[in-house]
């Protein structure tokens, strides 16, 4: 009995901890540059700031103004720009939901609205 009980035990204690490592959020962001149009993104990381730093010096590489007007956790984000320098962002559940959020949001400042980039985590 006592063999068992340690069996179960240890199952349950394996179960709990792949949940717990399952449950872990993972982040992503979206910095753009407004003049330039230059634009970086990050994925799966650990927290929301880390995410931004990255996506951020992704873009700086490119253009001094970048900023992150996107962040997302466990889901997708997309970046859409248009006409005379006008852009939208937006997160949904999956690449779809975003890029159409994307546009939309795009779509209320200019015309001729395209998807430059979309990104999404792994959960």
């Amino acid at each position: 009995m006592r063999d068992v009980l340690c069996r179960v035990a240890v199952v349950v204690g394996l179960l709990a901890f792949a949940g717990a490592a399952h449950a872990r959020d993972l982040y992503g962001a979206i910095a753009y540059s407004p003049s330039t149009g230059a634009h970086g993104y990050s994925f799966d990381y650990g927290s929301r700031a880390s995410a931004e730093r990255k996506a951020l010096s992704s873009c700086r590489k490119y253009a001094r103004d970048c900023r992150v007007p996107l962040w997302f956790r466990n889901s997708c984000g997309a970046l859409a720009v248009g006409n005379g320098g006008g852009w939208g962002t937006a997160w949904g559940p999956n690449r779809a939901a975003a890029e159409a959020n994307a546009l939309r949001s795009c779509r209320g400042h200019t015309k001729g609205c395209g998807v430059v980039r979309w990104v999404c985590t792994g959960r």
